[in-house]
C-alpha cells in the first residue's frame, strides 16, 4: 500500500463516525466533538438507531449519497466484535482510510485476536488504510483534524513535529508536551496494535510531508525491523528523526549464547536507529526537548560541530557547559580577535573565551552574541539568562544573530508572564526556547548528534567481501566444533592458536611436543557451547603428567575428541560477535569480554552489513574504551583490522541464511595483534 492511502488517513476529504451517538458518554458521542473543527463533512452512521432527518445515517453509503460527500475516512467507534463487519460495509461506501479506536482485540486473548485477524483481513482485501485497533487516534492539526476521544487534543497548534507513538496515550502526553514547549504539530500518531499502518509507514508519509521538520519516535516493539531502518534512514536524510526506545528492562529468551544475552531488544533497537541516523533520547522530556530544537535548527552535516555558550549568569551556564564536556560536545576556544572584540564590550573581570559569561545582560548583550556568532569555530550559539527586562530585551538580541543566519538556542528562566512573550517571539523567529539548563543542554546535545550522524551517512560504505575460502568452509560445515569455528576464522584472516585435535591419549602426547608451553585442553563437542560451565577447559599445561591429567578429567565428563592449543600472551579480551535478531535480522556486537561482558553489558551493536566505517566506530561506544587504548603500557587497538573482523562476522550471516550465530569469546588485544582464543558457531537447521 503506498502513500495515497496515509494521505486519504490524514488528509481526507470527508469523515464517517461509525458508532455516533446523541449519548455524550459513548465514545463516538466525544469522537464527534473531537472533529467539530473538521472543514470537510462528517458524516454520523449508527446502523441501530438511523435518523436520517437528524443526520444520523444507517450506513456510510446512506451519508455520502444523501449529503453528497466524498468519504476518505471511516472512524470506528464500536465494540471489537463488530468492526469487522462494519469495515466491510463502509468499504461499500468509498471509504480508503479507516481508524478503529476500540480495545479488545489480540491485547484482550484469543477470541480478541480472532477478531483483530478479520479486521485486518476485511482492510486488506479493500485496499484500506487502517490505524489501530486499541488507540485513542491521531491529530493532524494542520487540516484541523482531531480524530481522538481526547477532546483537549484541539489546543496542540499546527507546527513542525510530526509524532509516531506506538501508545495513543503517550501520543497525546507528548501533543501536550510540545504544545506547553510552544512547537506545534505536523501528524501526531498512536498505532495502537498496528495492524496495518507500521511505524515505518508514518516515518515515511512524514519524511515527504513538507509541513514536518522533524519526527519524533516513541517505540515500544518493532514488527519488521530492516524496513523500519530504511525508514529512518531515508528521512534522516531529509530531516531529522529523534527516537525514545522503552523496554530498557527486556534481557530477552537468548540463553543460549553470551552474544544473544547481550543482544536486549531495547539495546538492538537503540543501535539500529541510530545506525539509521536517528537521534536516540532516555525520557519524554527529552524527547520534547531534542525533536522541538531540531524542528527549527539544523545544521549541516559536521563531524565535530563547535558550539559557544553565552549566559548572563554563570552558575546557570556551568550546570550546561559541565553536561556538554561530559557528553563529548566541542566548546572551542573562541579566536583571539573574538576575545578581543569581547573585551571591548564586557567587563574586565568576565570569563571571554567560551563559555562568554556577561555578567548580567545589558545593553551589549546583542553585540556579545553577533561577535560570538561570527567566530569561524563556532556552528550554534547557545545561550542562558534570566530574564531582566529592565536591562535588556532579550528576545530582540537573541534574534538578531537568528535573522543573520546563524544557528541560535536559548534558555530563558523567570516569571512565566516574562518568559512566556520572549519565548513566543523567538520561537517566530525560529529560536527555540528552553526553560532551564537540562533542557538546553540536550537540545544542544541532539543537534550535534544530528549534524554529526548526517555526515556519518554521507561517508563512503566500505563492505568487505568474503574471501572464497571462507565461503568453502561454511559451505562444507554441519555442526560447528571449536576447531570447524577456528578453520573458518582462519579463512576469514583472524589470527588463532596453533592448535591440534586429537582423540588419544597417545596423540595428545604427541601433539604436544609439537606446540610451545603453555597450553590449553578443551573439550571438543559441537553439542557444549560454554565449555569452561562443564569443567571442560584446562589451562597453563606444561608437561605430559599435567597434560595426561587434563585429558583424563575430559574423558571423565564425555570428550571423545580433545583440543590441545598454545595459550596466547596477556591482553584486553573482547567478545565480538553476529547473531540472526529475530526482528532486525543480522546484527553485529562488539564489548569487553570475560566475566566483564556479562556483568557490565558494556556493549555496542550494529545491523548487517555492516560498512568499515561504521565499524570502526564501535570500540569508541564502548565505556571501557580507555583499555584498547594502550592503557597503562597495555597494547593498542588496530582499529582497522577489528572493523575488518566486525564488518565479516555480519557478511557470514547475510551472505550464508543458515547459520544462526558466530560468536568469538574471547577476542584478545595482545601487542601481537587480535587473536581468537574461542568461537561458537550455531546454524539455524542442518546444513551441508
Amino acid at each position: 500500500m503506498n502513500d495515497q492511502g496515509l494521505a486519504a488517513l490524514f488528509r481526507p476529504r470527508g469523515v464517517a463516525v461509525v458508532g455516533a451517538s446523541a449519548d455524550p458518554t459513548k465514545m463516538g458521542s466525544v469522537m464527534a466533538r473531537s472533529l467539530a473543527s473538521f472543514p470537510g463533512p462528517v458524516i454520523a452512521v449508527n446502523e441501530r438507531a438511523a435518523d436520517p432527518a437528524a443526520g444520523l445515517y444507517p450506513s456510510v453509503r446512506a451519508g455520502a449519497d444523501a449529503t453528497g460527500a466524498t468519504v476518505d475516512l471511516a472512524i470506528l467507534c464500536i465494540p471489537a466484535a463488530l468492526c469487522a463487519a462494519a469495515l466491510e460495509r463502509a468499504a461499500a461506501g468509498g471509504v480508503r482510510a479507516a481508524l478503529v479506536c476500540a480495545g479488545g482485540f489480540a491485547e484482550a486473548g484469543a477470541e480478541g485476536a480472532d477478531h483483530q485477524r478479520e479486521l485486518a483481513e476485511v482492510a486488506r482485501r479493500h485496499g484500506i488504510r487502517l490505524l489501530g485497533p486499541n488507540t485513542s487516534g491521531f491529530l493532524s492539526p494542520a487540516h484541523d483534524l482531531y480524530a481522538t476521544f481526547v477532546p483537549g487534543a484541539r489546543v496542540v497548534p499546527p507546527g513542525g513535529v510530526g509524532l509516531v507513538a506506538a501508545s495513543g496515550g503517550v501520543n497525546h502526553a507528548l501533543a501536550f508536551l510540545l504544545a506547553e514547549a510552544g512547537h506545534g504539530v505536523s501528524v501526531g500518531v498512536g498505532l495502537g496494535n498496528a495492524v496495518d499502518v507500521s511505524t515505518a509507514d508514518v516515518v515515511e508519509h512524514l519524511a515527504n510531508d513538507p509541513r514536518t521538520a522533524a519526527i519524533a519516535l516513541h517505540v515500544e516493539s518493532v514488527g519488521d525491523g530492516p524496513r523500519l531502518l530504511e525508514a529512518v534512514r531515508g528521512a534522516s536524510a531529509v530531516k531529522p528523526v529523534v527516537a525514545l526506545v522503552v523496554g530498557r528492562a527486556d534481557v530477552g529468551d537468548f540463553a543460549r549464547s553470551h552474544t544473544g544475552a547481550l543482544a536486549t531488544a531495547w539495546r538492538t533497537t537503540r543501535a539500529v536507529l541510530a545506525q539509521a541516523g536517528a537521534v536516540l533520547v532516555d525520557d519524554e522530556r527529552e524527547l520534547v526537548d531534542a525533536v522541538g530544537q531540531l524542528s527549527l535548527t539544523r545544521l549541516t552535516p559536521n563531524a565535530d560541530p563547535g558550539v559557544a555558550l553565552v549566559t548572563a549568569q554563570a552558575g546557570p551556564g556551568l550546570l550546561v557547559m559541565d553536561d556538554l564536556r561530559h557528553h563529548g560536545v566541542r566548546l572551542p576556544q573562541l579566536a583571539t580577535d573574538t576575545q578581543d572584540a569581547l573585551g571591548g564590550l564586557l567587563p574586565p573581570m568576565t570569563y571571554q573565551a567560551n563559555p562568554v559569561d556577561t555578567g548580567r545582560p545589558g545593553d551589549s548583550f546583542a553585540d556579545v552574541l553577533e561577535t560570538v556568532a561570527a567566530d569561524a569555530e563556532v556552528d550554534l550559539v547557545a545561550v542562558y539568562a534570566l530574564s531582566e527586562p529592565d536591562a535588556v530585551d532579550l528576545a530582540e538580541a537573541v534574534s538578531i544573530p537568528a535573522r543573520n543566519g546563524q544557528a541560535v538556542t536559548a534558555a530563558v528562566g523567570g516569571p512565566l508572564a516574562e518568559t512566556a512573550p520572549v519565548r513566543e517571539k523567538l520561537t517566530a523567529e525560529g529560536v527555540a526556547v528552553h526553560p532551564g539548563p537540562r533542557s538546553l543542554s540536550t537540545a544542544i546535545r541532539a543537534v550535534v548528534t544530528d549534524a554529526r550522524q548526517q555526515r556519518r551517512a554521507r561517508e563512503s560504505l566500505d563492505v568487505p567481501a568474503l574471501p572464497a575460502e571462507a565461503d568453502t568452509v561454511v559451505s562444507g560445515t554441519g555442526a560447528w566444533t571449536e576447531h570447524d569455528a577456528k578453520v573458518l576464522l582462519d579463512a576469514l584472516g583472524v589470527a588463532t592458536p596453533r592448535h591440534i585435535v586429537f582423540d588419544s591419549v597417545h596423540g595428545a602426547l604427541e601433539g604436544f611436543a609439537a606446540l610451545s608451553t603453555p597450553v590449553a585442553a578443551k573439550l571438543l563437542d559441537a553439542g557444549v557451547l560454554h565449555k569452561t560451565e562443564v569443567g571442560g577447559v584446562h589451562l597453563g599445561i606444561n608437561t605430559r603428567e599435567e597434560l595426561a591429567t587434563a585429558v583424563g578429567r575430559l574423558r571423565s565428563i564425555g570428550a571423545r575428541q580433545v583440543l590441545l592449543e598454545e595459550m596466547a600472551p596477556d591482553g584486553v579480551d573482547l567478545i565480538v560477535g553476529a547473531r540472526r535478531d529475530p526482528v532486525f535480522g543480522p546484527i553485529v556486537l562488539l564489548g569487553l569480554g570475560g566475566t566483564v561482558a556479562e556483568a557490565l553489558a558494556d556493549v555496542t551493536l550494529r545491523a548487517a552489513p555492516l560498512s568499515v566505517e561504521e565499524a570502526r566506530e564501535m570500540p569508541d561506544d564502548l565505556q571501557g574504551s580507555a583499555l584498547l587504548r594502550g592503557w597503562r603500557g597495555g597494547p593498542a587497538l588496530d582499529d582497522d583490522a577489528l572493523a575488518r573482523i566486525l564488518c565479516l562476522l555480519g557478511r557470514l550471516l547475510v551472505e550464508h541464511p543458515h547459520l544462526d550465530e558466530v560468536e568469538v569469546n574471547p577476542l584478545r588485544l595482545t601487542r601481537h595483534g587480535l587473536i581468537a582464543l574461542d568461537a561458537v558457531i550455531t546454524t539455524r537447521s542442518p546444513h551441508g
